[in-house]
């Protein structure tokens, strides 16, 4: 083991590191890493993928190249066969899609389908064609044996930057052209190349799909809004704002939401994951989220706007950060009082709580349908 691992340039401590990894963002418990582990160690268990480019600028792709838990190398040699990828395969021309032709013949029903870009439909598809095939066609006949279509990045997902208005190739998502095989989209501009990996990884070990949200995105990356976790969080509660690019509240690391951040409605993990493995994400380097998971928010927003939210201000009882500068607003000693008051109303409130019965009345959060 150790030689194959010093030729491939993968250390075991790297490799248990990237299993733990990945075990965590599916939100399993710590006990499964040994199950990912034996997965992932099973030459003979990984998936033929075949990647298929349309209407894209290849930036999922070079998200991918980029991640080094595992490293690219690591990931097409030792987790997945990555058997078709038209930016990273040696043949071209006649030898590449003989490449394609075969893998999709010898693993019929069983390789996994990775579509990157956008899917253009109008004139029966002409604005993309590659080898003489048009994309519609070329994702037709792949789909047909795939086990799993992933489409990567927002404009396979959805249609990005392609589908906007007027849309004049009529651009679309995978989601709406196939609808006889299981989709899995990991959206973003581009998207963690770990939530991708984490999916592979999930149906390698269980040799099944994860659970998806409503918009088929797997539930372990896009099961919170990325504000719940943000860490210009507390500067949001505490009513503290940038007002502008390189004002005192933006070069303090105030919450960016009045410069447009849409992070209060975007499902993701990247105040989580983050990219590249040193903690960078769009709202840590200063720049507002644009929302690139969504659908109705990535393109169909100008970055500037402002989400309508509720309670995009905290309550009323907190004191307005910039009360010494305006001179308006409650003195301090009339805030401490309102404070006083508050927390007393509070702690009565708790007190007659628990002199209520449990047992009827009212219905506690168990009786009601759990929503998001």
């Amino acid at each position: 083991m150790k030689d194959d691992e010093t030729l491939r340039g993968v250390s075991r401590r790297d490799f248990i590191k990237t299993c733990v990894t990945v075990t965590a963002m599916m939100g399993l418990p710590f006990e499964m890493v040994t199950k990912v582990v034996e997965a992932a160690e099973a030459a003979d268990n990984r998936p033929s993928v075949i990647w298929l480019h349309f209407q894209e600028c290849t930036g999922c792709s070079e998200s991918l190249l980029r991640s080094s838990h595992p490293t690219i190398a690591s990931l097409i040699l030792d987790k997945i066969s990555l058997d078709y990828h038209e930016t990273l395969m040696v043949g071209s021309g006649a030898q590449a899609e003989q490449s394609l032709h075969d893998s999709m013949r010898a693993n019929r029903g069983k390789y996994l389908l990775v579509v990157e870009g956008a899917i253009p439909t109008k004139d029966l598809g002409i604005y993309c064609k590659v080898s003489g095939k048009t994309a519609l066609e070329s994702l037709n006949k792949a789909a047909e044996g795939a086990v799993a279509i992933i489409p990567i990045g927002t404009c396979a997902s959805y249609g990005g930057i392609q589908s906007v208005n007027p849309n004049p190739t009529g651009a679309v998502g995978v989601r709406d052209i196939i609808k006889d095989k299981p989709i899995i989209n990991i959206p973003g501009c581009p998207p963690s190349p770990y939530n991708f990996l984490s999916t592979v990884m999930y149906y390698l070990t269980f040799n099944k799909l994860p659970d998806l949200d409503s918009l088929g995105r797997p539930k372990f990356a896009y099961g919170r809004r990325i504000h719940e976790h943000c860490e210009r969080r507390p500067h949001f509660d505490a009513g503290r704002f940038a007002q502008a690019y390189g004002d005192e509240g933006h070069s303090q690391g105030f919450c960016l939401y009045k410069l447009g951040c849409k992070g209060p409605a975007t499902y993701a993990n990247c105040s989580v994951q983050r990219f590249n493995d040193v903690g960078v994400w769009p709202v840590g380097v200063g720049h507002p989220c644009i929302g690139c998971t969504e659908p109705d928010i990535l393109f169909k927003m100008a970055i500037a706007d402002k989400l309508q939210i509720h309670e995009p201000t905290p309550f009323d009882s907190y004191a307005p950060v910039n009360l010494k500068e305006k001179g308006k607003g409650p003195d301090p000693l009339t805030t401490g009082v309102l404070g006083l008051a508050a927390g007393a109303a509070l702690g009565a409130g708790a007190m007659l709580a628990k002199k209520l019965p449990r047992d009827g009345g009212v219905k506690g959060d168990d009786d009601h349908e759990k929503t998001e």
